[in-house]
């Protein structure tokens, strides 16, 4: 017998309330009692969002809320600043060309977060930019953006800032509507600990007037559609129907403990994870670390893709490599959602013991001392 610990930056683990609710006989989405959850996980969006403001519930992976966004947005030929600072910046860049935008990418070096300052710069140089695309925490490396900064400079001109917020919403702090977010997309599988199918986007006043005007051609998804269903609480197409009933669950879970509690522990565990990396003798990976995950260096002796599938087949712990250039040289451990300090415990032993496997000299238990000693518990 094997049990499996989950600690990837998405999928997460599943509450079990949630997952009890996914059991349940399903339900006609054309129906009060369908009506009844749309209502309430639409209320608890706000809630996690933090704006007044419709959040558009779409049936798709995250990165079908990204497409979405550009889709509303942007008109073929439009004017798009793009922050990458990772493979999902780099995503914006590919989903704004595909409609045929005019990208305008601002790229910082992977495992740094953009400078604020350079998409003041690029506004000035393009006042005719329609959007400006950006990451919330960026996955692939572990890095959190400064969303304040870019919501005060952004404000400051025509262009609307979009936010990729699928991997941080839930546990990395965002205020939409104090820090002037005009449309934030996430997903279901990562801090709001419900399984992949799921998507959001959160649009403000700003960003509206953009959407009516704008001319790329949309269908499924397309905001006016989406917008027009909010009053007859259903959505214009058939609904993951069971996850909503999951999301459901989370969502009441996640305001019984309310914004501020759930932001405090993800910092907490993030403090605990990087004091075990360290521990180990690894690098951190990003300069500016996010709440949600960790990414640390890996010696060039030690085989990253090799590591990373060991621990998930011998030991039933799932982390993460890196990606694109970076497979094979870093790893990644999530701290998101559904997660507690003996998760990060579990975590942190698991890659302790692979990496003596794959041959690189390491204390026993340094790295869950560290981590103990960081979270307080001794």
């Amino acid at each position: 017998m094997k049990k499996f610990y989950l600690l990837t930056p998405g999928p997460t683990p599943i509450p079990p309330e949630a997952a009890a609710q996914a059991a349940l006989p399903i339900i006609h989405h054309r129906t009060h009692e369908f009506g009844d959850v749309f209502d309430e996980v639409s209320k608890g969006l706000k809630v996690v969002f933090q704006t007044k403001n419709d959040v558009f519930i779409l049936t798709s992976s995250g990165t079908g809320a990204m497409e979405s966004a550009v889709a509303n947005i942007l008109s073929p030929g439009d004017k798009a600043i793009v922050a990458s600072s990772g493979a999902f910046g780099e995503r914006w860049v590919k989903i704004a060309q595909a409609y045929g935008a005019n990208v305008v990418p601002v790229r910082e070096e992977w495992g740094k977060p953009v400078d604020p300052g350079k998409i003041k710069e690029a506004l000035a140089a393009n006042p005719d930019a329609k959007a400006v695309f950006c990451q919330h925490t960026e996955t692939s490396t572990g890095v959190v953006n400064d969303l304040k900064a870019f919501g005060d400079i952004v404000a400051a001109t025509p262009a609307v800032l979009v936010v990729d917020a699928i991997s941080g919403l839930g546990g990395e702090e965002l205020r939409m509507d104090d820090w002037k977010l005009n449309v934030v997309v996430a997903g279901s599988q990562k801090g709001l600990m419900v399984a992949p199918g799921l998507a959001f986007a959160g649009v403000d006043e700003k960003a509206w007037k953009v959407v009516e005007a704008a001319k790329n051609p949309r269908f499924y998804f397309d905001y006016r559609r989406i917008k027009k269903s909010i009053a007859d609480k259903e959505t214009p197409f058939t609904p993951a129907v069971t996850l909503l009933q999951s999301l459901k669950a989370t969502l009441r879970m996640i305001q019984e403990d309310g914004m501020d509690k759930v932001w405090e522990r993800h910092r907490k565990l993030a403090r605990a994870t990087r004091a075990g990396m360290q521990a180990l003798g690894l690098e951190l990976f990003a300069t500016v670390p996010c709440s949600v995950l960790t990414s640390a260096k890996l010696p060039e002796s030690v085989p990253g893709g090799k590591l990373v599938n060991w621990m998930r087949d011998d030991l039933g712990v799932s982390l993460a490599g890196g990606q694109e250039h970076l497979k094979g040289k870093i790893v990644r451990l999530a701290h998101m959602g559904f997660m507690d300090q003996f998760d990060i415990l579990v975590g942190l032993s698991a890659l302790e013991t692979g990496l003596r496997k794959f041959g690189m000299s390491v204390p026993v238990g340094k790295a869950s001392h560290a981590a103990t000693e960081a979270l307080a518990l001794v």
